[in-house]
């Protein structure tokens, strides 16, 4: 009983468009204050629950790792990024629009952020391909999936969030992240090599661009992007080497930004650090409630048994882990569409693992199909975030994108598919 009166006052909240730390903290609080319920928990408890959730070393590796982010996108790391890979692919068939979805894949390693990504290599590539005669529509389509990327390949926020939901190894995350990552770039890159072949390209306008991007020379444009490129390997490497944790990696990237920034590329002016620091807080404050709520909500949630009785109602339903992995990746692909990625997973993510871990799921697996759920609800309707940042970039409406998307979202979901089932393309590389 109070497990159903948690869930139902926190979804009753959430129908209603109350903000999702409220729905938590009314879920919470609910089966306390309810006279038909019992549940061992007091409001002070839940006070210190959610003192304890704001007040962890881990969770500082969020807003830094947003930071830093935003910092390389001010610093116009993604222009050099593109050149770099259009230099090598430019003038293939479809290169183009390949270096657009490998740059959103390398960003992805920089930002770690969905929306960060799209805004950043969205804001450079749209107005670039459109130039060169590809379709506007059709172009924010593809950077608005794209730019989805940036939640798999590490160092990516949403794994750092499942981490501190789960207990489960940040560092091992990120390495499942990898090959996950790449595989729906690829798939992405065939469909879009297809889409030039059957549409066809002005050769003449790419060639003359590409034309003029080797007259720079491949030291030129070596040396311009070799900083951007070194981001990634300087953080990750830290981590895998052991020199320092995914927390203080965040700190590294965030030193590193302002350095490569600031004083080399010197595209970001000192004065304008300020600005920059206030807009990571206010894109952290919403989460920062959400994180430490979380952990009230988790424990009302296991004090009520509801874990248990979620636990008890799918294997008494479902016999095998596959089966399972499909009836969960349908509800998250659902809930991608009306709900935040980071929310989704704190919420998410502790309810669910200890279900498919009976089922001999492996925790990464799990998380790595949890993150690429979500991450494809960033670009579908209605509420998906990338779907309004390419679409504003664009000056195109959110549904018209939208339409465009569609096939890139059926690429993605053809790489889900492997990832769901294939479980050595999320763990291969884990020890």
């Amino acid at each position: 009983m109070a497990a159903l009166l948690v869930f139902l006052v926190f979804l009753g909240a959430i129908v209603l468009t109350v903000p999702i730390s409220v729905s938590m903290i009314l879920g919470s609080v609910a089966p306390i204050i309810s006279t038909s319920v019992t549940i061992r928990a007091t409001v002070p408890q839940l006070l210190n629950n959610t003192f304890s959730g704001a007040n962890s070393t881990p969770i500082l590796a969020v807003p830094l790792f947003i930071l830093g982010g935003v910092i390389m996108s001010e610093g116009g790391i993604s222009r050099r990024l593109f050149n770099f890979f259009a230099y090598f692919v430019g003038r293939l068939k479809g290169g183009l629009p390949c270096a657009a979805i490998i740059t959103c894949l390398f960003y992805g390693a920089i930002s770690g952020s969905g929306p960060a990504t799209t805004a950043a290599v969205g804001s450079m590539v749209i107005p670039f391909l459109v130039d060169l005669g590809y379709d506007k529509t059709w172009v924010a389509g593809m950077i608005s999936v794209a730019g989805g990327l940036g939640v798999i390949i590490p160092p990516s926020i949403p794994f750092v969030l499942y981490a501190l939901a789960t207990g489960v190894s940040t560092g091992k995350l990120f390495l499942g992240g990898i090959l996950p990552g790449i595989l729906i770039g690829v798939v992405m890159m065939v469909y879009a090599v297809y889409y030039c072949v059957k549409k066809g390209e002005d050769r003449q306008l790419i060639d003359a661009k590409m034309k003029e991007l080797h007259s720079q020379g491949f030291w030129h444009v070596f040396k311009d992007s070799i900083l951007a490129l070194l981001c990634p390997i300087v953080v990750l490497g830290g981590i895998y080497s052991g020199f320092f944790t995914p927390t203080e990696a965040a700190v590294v990237s965030v030193f590193y930004a302002l350095i490569v920034s600031v004083f080399v590329y010197r595209s970001v002016h000192l004065k304008g650090i300020w600005t920059l620091l206030t807009g990571s807080v206010k894109t952290y404050a919403g989460l920062a409630f959400v994180l430490a709520f979380a952990t009230a909500f988790g424990r009302v949630l296991s004090l009520s048994k509801a874990t248990k009785a979620v636990s008890v109602f799918i294997l008494g339903h479902f016999t095998s882990a596959n089966a399972v992995l499909t009836v969960l990746v349908l509800l998250f692909l659902v809930l991608g569409m009306i709900m935040d990625t980071g929310p989704a997973i704190i919420i998410l993510a502790p309810v669910f693992l200890p279900v498919v871990q009976e089922m001999g799921v492996d925790p990464v697996h799990f998380g790595v199909i949890l993150v690429c759920c979500l991450s494809i609800g960033l670009a579908t309707p209605p509420f998906g975030l990338d779907l309004f940042v390419a679409g504003n970039l664009a000056e195109k409406p959110p549904m018209a994108v939208a339409k465009k998307a569609l096939p890139y979202m059926l690429c993605f979901l053809i790489a889900l598919v492997l990832i769901t089932y294939v479980p050595a393309i999320s763990t291969i590389l884990v020890p």
